[in-house]
């Protein structure tokens, strides 16, 4: 039996276009160029415009290369994040895709500006899951320093109350945090590694 290989690609959107602030409360930069996704954004409309992307840049090569292996294991609106699981032979297809989309995909309408930006590149879904959480993290930190201690309740509002030593409740596991599609359970115990091993 022949075991499929898989490249897990952790992508964040960013919105390097700052919106017009006037009337409202001052919010770090960090946070703004990292703002949350419309609603609208489903998985289905992330796969139907990549899958477009593909087979403008790569033709039926490129469509009929990721077809069967492309889906999106995790995506969250709110931190602007996703994890999307491509064969491990194709895997750059799609990452090229990504880099040359400019806009969000979603139903009914065109999205806002943006830009792709893999920062992971994992053999396993674990540790796309554990660098996730890791940034999500540091991009709270990063925002507290930002704005400094002493507009403290503006973070408050926009993170929940999160503190810098008390990110997430003491009841609260890293798993709770970041739910993710765990149906590949035999990618688990693959390397990262790029090797044909």
């Amino acid at each position: 039996m022949v075991r499929l290989k898989n490249r897990y690609l952790l992508v964040n959107i960013l919105y390097p276009e700052l919106e017009d602030r006037q009337g409202r409360a001052k919010v770090p930069d960090v946070v703004e160029f990292n703002q949350p996704t419309t609603d609208a954004f489903t998985a289905g409309s992330l796969l139907k415009g990549l899958r477009a992307e593909i087979a403008s840049m790569f033709g039926d090569y490129g469509s009929g290369a990721v077809a069967e292996s492309m889906t999106v294991k995790y995506l969250s609106s709110a931190t602007s994040t996703f994890i999307l699981r491509v064969s491990r032979a194709h895997y750059r297809i799609a990452w090229a895709a990504l880099s040359l989309m400019t806009s969000v995909p979603v139903k009914d309408g065109e999205g806002k500006n943006c830009v792709f930006r893999v920062v992971r590149v994992s053999g396993t879904i674990r540790k796309a899951e554990e660098e996730a959480i890791r940034r999500a993290r540091e991009l709270i930190l990063k925002a507290r320093r930002e704005i400094g201690e002493k507009s403290n309740s503006t973070l408050d509002d926009i993170f929940g109350g999160a503190t810098e030593g008390n990110i997430r409740p003491e009841n609260t596991k890293e798993k709770d945090i970041l739910m993710v599609d765990r149906s590949d359970s035999e990618e688990e115990n693959e390397d990262d590694s790029d090797g044909d091993g």
